[in-house]
This record gives C-alpha cells, structure tokens and sequence, in this order.
C-alpha cells in the first residue's frame, strides 16, 4: 500500500524538485558572475534549504545530532558513511557556516541544473574514477584550497554508496591523501541513518517516510595523529558502529 501511494506522491515531488534545480541555475550564475563567492555560496545555501522542503513532500524528516562545537573558521575533513544523493543537502545547510564543498565524480559535473553549476564553480572538485594518478593529484589540489580557505571538505570512503544500508570498507587512499595535504584540518565523523530508504524502490517511485539521521561524532585534531591508517580504521569503527539498518 505504501508503494502505491508513493506514485502519485513521487510525481508531485519531482515537480518541486525539478523547478527548485531550474530556478536556482540563473540565480547562481548571477550571484557567482555578478557579486562572487559569498553571494554564491548564499544562493547555493538557500537551494538546500528549498531542496530539503521538497523532500518534505515525501514525508521524509531530517534529524541532524551535532553536540559538539566546532569553530568556524577551522579547516574541515568529513568523513561519512554514503547511502544516496540525499546524504548531500542536508550536509550543506546543516554545516553551511563551513562552506562545504565535495569530491564528486566527473560525470555530475554537466547536465543537471544547479547541482553541475556549483560542483563546477562552488570550490568542489571533479574527479575520473577511470584515471587513478589524475583523481589524487585533483584531491591534492582541492585539499590545498579548502585548507587555504578553511572550508569543510566531505569525503565518501565507500567509494560509492550502498543500497540498503549496509557500510562498505573504507577506502584509504583518498583519505591519506586529504589528510597529507590539510595538516592542521579537524577531522570530523559524520554516521547518516536512513537516506537509502528514499531510494528502497528504486528510482521511481520514491521512498516516503524516512527518517533520515545525521550523527555528528567528537572531532579529532589532525595534527595530533600520526598513524593516519590507525585513525582511519577508527573513524570507520565510529561511524559504521552507529549505523542501523
């Protein structure tokens, strides 16, 4: 019965959500072309907001757990568990006080309004997964300018996301790579519940009712570890720990 209701539901949703990407590309050109980084990270910012009120159509609901402070103005790694590309907006607005940006695949990076504009031009980096040495010297580059910057950079260690909740093993390269390049960066451990139920029937039609929750765990100061593959085996413990399917 559920699945029956989420068709003419998922419709209505893929209306909102499509106007919301159409009408934000022309505003994120402007703001970017017109007035620069900071009126584009706003406009950016104000698109996940109107992106999370078009999940509401669903019913989904959004639980984010963050007991810790965490200065502005600190050099960010996020590392978290990836169960859909619903993971990514509330990340967005949730930590949007430290401008997050993303490694996403090459392949996002054309053809979808709003979210290609700002992969391309928000300070994100696109990387072939095809092409090993190309993708971590581009980590390295993207690594060097959020630790310019201060900015949060999110990385996926599954490589890719899992279906049905269940974690895959992190993949080290990426990190070791991140934490090489942002020395004085805090690493922060982000477990996400839930978000593979908008997708538990597939693309269509959309899953109705998660719950989707964001567990936020005690930064770590990068500068006061120096086994980093130790670290990595921790942070992954901590967050798949914490994941409930």
């Amino acid at each position: 019965m559920q699945k029956i209701i989420a068709y003419p539901i998922t419709v209505i949703y893929f209306i909102f959500f499509g106007l919301t990407l159409v009408v934000f590309h022309p505003i994120q050109w402007f703001c970017n072309n017109v007035f620069g980084y900071k009126a584009h990270k706003i406009s950016v910012d104000f698109l996940q907001f109107f992106l999370l009120r078009c999940l509401n159509i669903l019913g989904t609901r959004f639980t984010f757990n963050n007991p810790h402070q965490i200065d502005k103005g600190i050099p960010l790694i996020l590392v978290t568990n990836h169960q859909s590309m619903y993971d990514i907006p509330p990340l967005i607005w949730y930590l949007r006080q430290h401008h997050v940006k993303f490694i996403s695949k090459k392949e996002l990076g054309k053809g979808i309004p709003s979210v290609s504009y700002n992969l391309r031009h928000g300070g994100s980096v696109l990387i072939d997964r095809k092409n090993a040495l190309g993708s971590i010297k581009a980590i390295e580059e993207f690594a060097q300018r959020v630790e310019k910057n201060k900015w949060a950079a999110v990385i996926f260690p599954e490589g890719t996301r899992s279906r049905d909740g269940n974690p895959k093993p992190f993949k080290t390269k990426g990190l070791i790579t991140m934490f090489n390049h942002m020395p004085s960066a805090l690493v922060v451990p982000i477990t996400i519940n839930n978000s593979w139920k908008t997708l538990r029937y597939g693309k269509f039609p959309m899953g109705i009712g998660a719950n989707i929750k964001y567990t936020v765990h005690k930064p770590i100061k990068l500068s006061e570890q120096s086994d980093h593959l130790k670290l990595i085996s921790e942070i992954e413990k901590t967050i798949t720990s914490h994941i409930v399917v």
